[in-house]
């Protein structure tokens, strides 16, 4: 991989990832279960946890890249927007630095919203290679 290179891959907040993701780590805040609750505070509706991005990011790493011998070293996320169950989201990553001295490349990314391409949240991710 080099510098400037680009990748975007599609991912959709489904029922099923939602609850899921409530299952297995029992999160089960008022915001992200309870409608009533979500609207009150001026939400559209339950908003989905925003670790399931963190889920999405590793699966880019882990799954999406042209090299399989890697592993996340860091990952910074800033939520922009509330995510909701039913959203399609396009994860645009590009390289922004490639250090081959220590065996490691840095990516800046964004979670955008497929139907209208609002930015939901965006940060950095490096990663070493193994």
């Amino acid at each position: 991989m080099e510098k400037g290179d680009k990748f975007v891959y599609s991912f959709s907040i489904t029922e099923e990832l939602y609850s899921g993701f409530i299952h297995l780590f029992g999160d089960k805040n008022p915001l992200h279960v309870n409608k009533e609750f979500a609207k009150s505070k001026g939400f559209a509706d339950e908003v989905v946890h925003g670790n399931i991005l963190g889920g999405f990011i590793s699966y880019f790493i882990g799954e999406c890249l042209p090299i399989k011998n890697v592993i996340l070293q860091s990952q910074e996320i800033k939520y922009r927007k509330p995510i909701y169950k039913n959203q399609e989201l396009l994860l645009k990553a590009e390289v922004e630095e490639v250090y081959k001295s220590v065996n490691a490349i840095e990516f800046r990314f964004s979670f955008e919203e497929k139907s209208n391409a609002e930015i939901v949240a965006k940060g950095k991710i490096q990663i070493g290679i193994i």
